[in-house]
């Protein structure tokens, strides 16, 4: 059933004064072109302001294309495609689909296409293939990696509100929120780097909190830690992962920002919990992986149920309260483990963390006091963090729900009276 004031498109439910228009009647879509052999000096030249436009450049730019990591000679821009600024571009190859404005001089290859002599509000343009990316690869064609032509390019359908004003209301609404994703992105890259140095000082003593003082000690995960896992003939086989039950069962794809993410662990039964004390979890116990991604870290913050381990994780518990476990969490998650790590890896394809091996890694630590305050304060940085990503996470989200409504139609920004007489 159509919605007063709606009507049913090729493209779905839209507004009766929208269109469903092809992309090709909007554009004048032109593919680009590479230079053979394309890996030949000839082609580059690092003191050219002309950019060699990659698929690596677009998948790490966001909206706008800023900068690129290679520059073309003359002769290498004579034999390409050459795209001034401010052009709407889009990758057709390996990564379909993924639209960006430039914003400097560029050349592309053949894996990029260009929108020439838009019609329409470019801004709204590049909304609109970003909505329909994920849709691409269902239409491309396959071979050695995904690819678009330019006939099925041209072929495609939008929706698309006539009014040029109603189109860029639309882009700026977007554009706003994209400008927030943004700011929240960038602040939390600082805060981690704010994170990582002052993890860097008060874990090696270069700085020292206000009241305290004294030598540190060395504390050696041998002689000062208790470190457990599942033996190897009480291993689960995947058979026995439940999706539900009263029972966790944590593998080392369950942390997710040094944390038990509870929402994805399977669960075993009740015999298998009971298996093995020695691996049953309590709060505060810091967990380490020693199969596939050795030396991933989390820390057992709270339990929403009993859980307990599979066989490619460690559960490490100090003896004789000689650590502050938080504190070895985040001696674990930092530089002082990373160099452990190299070390023992060193010209090896190991993907396995010994036991042998891990108790051989030792660190130094002040008292246990000054321990849990330096714990404390660096994971106060943790919560921050957490709230800024979960704010950036919901930002997102957001703006899913927004290009699902205004790409529509489904919500109108503006009136629509008052857009007939500017028209």
């Amino acid at each position: 059933m159509v919605r007063p004031g709606y009507k049913q498109t090729e493209v779905g439910e839209i507004p009766e004064d929208w269109d469903s228009t092809k992309l090709g009647y909007l554009a004048n879509i032109q593919r680009g072109a590479s230079p053979r052999p394309i890996n030949s000096p000839v082609w580059f030249d690092d003191n050219s302001s002309v950019g060699w436009l990659r698929i690596s450049d677009v998948s790490k730019a966001k909206k706008y294309l800023y900068e690129t990591t290679q520059f073309l000679s003359q002769k290498g821009i004579e034999n390409s495609r050459y795209v001034e600024q401010d052009n709407l571009v889009m990758s057709i190859c390996a990564t379909v689909g993924r639209p960006i404005l430039t914003r400097l001089n560029v050349c592309i290859h053949d894996g990029f296409v260009v929108f020439k002599t838009i019609t329409v509000s470019k801004e709204y343009l590049y909304y609109v293939l970003s909505d329909i990316e994920r849709n691409w690869s269902k239409h491309g064609q396959t071979g050695s990696q995904m690819n678009l032509n330019t006939g099925l390019i041209n072929s495609t359908s939008i929706p698309l509100p006539p009014i040029i004003e109603e189109q860029k209301a639309i882009a700026k609404a977007l554009s706003d929120v994209d400008e927030l994703i943004v700011s929240l992105e960038k602040m939390i890259a600082k805060k981690r780097d704010i994170k990582t140095a002052t993890m860097q000082q008060f874990l090696t003593g270069k700085k020292r909190l206000s009241g305290f003082g004294g030598e540190w000690s060395l504390i050696q995960i041998e002689n000062n830690a208790n470190l457990k896992a599942r033996i190897g003939w009480q291993a689960l086989t995947t058979k026995e992962y439940l999706n539900s039950g009263a029972y966790y069962l944590v593998t080392g794809t369950d942390f997710a920002g040094g944390r038990v993410n509870w929402s994805t662990c399977h669960f075993v039964d009740e015999w298998r919990y009971d298996q093995d004390r020695n691996i049953q979890l309590k709060k505060g116990d810091v967990l380490l992986t020693k199969d596939g991604t050795i030396g991933k870290v989390g820390y057992v913050d709270y339990l929403e149920l009993p859980a307990t381990l599979n066989s490619g994780v460690f559960v490490i518990r100090p003896i004789n309260n000689k650590f502050d476990p938080l504190f070895l969490y985040y001696v674990l998650s930092s530089r002082i483990f990373d160099e452990f790590i190299a070390k023992i890896t060193a010209g090896s394809t190991i993907t396995h963390l010994y036991q042998k091996d891990f108790v051989n890694f030792e660190f130094l630590a002040p008292d246990i006091t000054e321990q849990n305050e330096i714990a404390l304060m660096l994971n106060a940085m943790d919560v921050e963090l957490a709230h800024l990503t979960g704010k950036l996470d919901k930002t997102k989200s957001i703006k899913q729900g927004m290009m699902q409504e205004l790409l529509t139609g489904r919500t109108r920004l503006v009136d629509v009276a008052q857009l007939s007489q500017v028209a």
